[in-house]
């Protein structure tokens, strides 16, 4: 059912009705990854890596304000919990300043694989054996606040650093015992295009 949905996710994404570019911007960044109550904490520890790169399509652009969707892929480890690899569609909400700083919000949905990062056992018979873990299927919502700063405000292809705050939801996490499970990112990154 998971998988179903990621692919309509992949469908839709694509349906969309975009404007063509001849430049691709690649955005990538780095974080801390904690399962935590959205907006409680801004960094947490300890440090949870996780890398994501993506890139995003020219879709509305209206005075100072942009709007576009954009894909991701990542990767996270969560020490003594799990690590996971994910696939996300978000869209994008920049307020773009003159000045070249942008206040940045985001809203996604994703498909999620995790694996254990320890020895799982499963009971048989009365006996604890060890076995291989396939992972799990989840599914992905988020919500990213941050700030950006393009580097030449006055080109449209201005490299831009960034930090974002996201909030995400897993789904299904433990059925029958906590169905949803929320996390908080905290991302440094950088857009740039190097297909010019």
């Amino acid at each position: 059912m998971l998988r179903s949905g990621f692919f309509f996710l992949l469908i839709l994404f694509g349906s969309l009705n975009l404007q063509a570019q001849s430049t691709m911007p690649v955005r990538i960044s780095v974080f801390n990854e904690s399962t935590s109550i959205p907006f409680t904490r801004f960094f947490t520890t300890p440090v949870h890596p996780g890398i994501e790169a993506g890139t995003a399509l020219k879709w509305k652009e209206t005075g100072h304000w942009r709007i576009y969707p954009s894909v991701s892929i990542g990767y996270l480890f969560h020490n003594k919990l799990f690590q996971a690899v994910y696939v996300q569609v978000e869209l994008n909400c920049d307020y773009q300043l003159d000045f070249g700083l942008n206040i940045k919000s985001s809203l996604g949905v994703g498909y999620m694989h995790s694996f254990t990062t320890q020895q799982e056992f499963s009971f048989e018979n009365g006996v604890y054996t060890s076995r291989a873990d396939r992972g799990n299927s989840r599914f992905m919502t988020s919500l990213s606040l941050g700030l950006g700063y393009r580097l030449k405000p006055s080109q449209p292809n201005s490299a831009e650093i960034f930090v974002m705050y996201r909030t995400w939801a897993e789904y299904p996490y433990s059925p029958g015992f906590i169905p949803v499970m929320t996390h908080t990112n905290l991302h440094v990154g950088s857009v740039f295009y190097p297909f010019k």
